[in-house]
């Protein structure tokens, strides 16, 4: 599996990599479409199908509004060389990943090898979460007894956008 996702993460690189050196918007857009995809793919094989489906329907969502965009402009960009500030952007840009990348391996130092966990947190959950919430099913417990409040805030987020879309379409269809 590991094998799998790294040559996933290949590809996303390279896509990224083509959208940032792409003459033409459309292929730029399909490009960073095969690196949000290709994050699907990652989450499905790291066995998050959750995070996969909030994925999807982003990226979904985020490739057709750019497309859309980019075939209502101008779909060719014009090349010119850079000009001094254009290499210090290019500098600037440079030493930001250098740092960025000092700070990843830092951070990803301390953490449990790749596919072992640790309990520090689940820990609480696991040993109590049935006694505590009556509920057979952990993660439902979870869910709703012990991030109840968060829950509650995720529905009310989701129901008023979809008022927010019904309304709109009433709108629009009443002219």
């Amino acid at each position: 599996m590991e094998a799998a996702v790294s040559l996933i993460l290949v590809f996303m690189i390279l896509g990224a990599v083509f959208a940032i050196h792409a003459r033409d918007l459309l292929s730029a857009v399909i490009s960073c479409g095969i690196v949000g995809y290709g994050l699907v793919i990652c989450f499905l094989l790291l066995k998050a199908p959750d995070l996969a489906i909030v994925q999807i329907v982003v990226e979904t969502i985020s490739l057709v509004l750019m497309v859309a965009v980019v075939l209502d402009s101008t779909r060719q960009e014009p090349f010119t060389l850079p000009d001094k500030q254009g290499y210090v952007n290019i500098a600037t840009a440079v030493l930001t990943a250098g740092v960025i990348l000092y700070f990843l391996n830092l951070a990803t130092g301390s953490m449990d090898a790749f596919g072992e966990g640790s309990l520090r947190m689940a820990e609480h959950y696991i040993n109590g979460a049935a006694a505590k919430t009556g509920s057979a099913n952990l993660v439902t417990g979870v869910v709703f007894d012990f991030r109840g409040y968060d829950t509650l805030g995720e529905a009310t987020v989701l129901v008023t956008a979809v008022l927010g879309v019904i309304t709109i379409l009433r709108i629009r269809g009443k002219k």
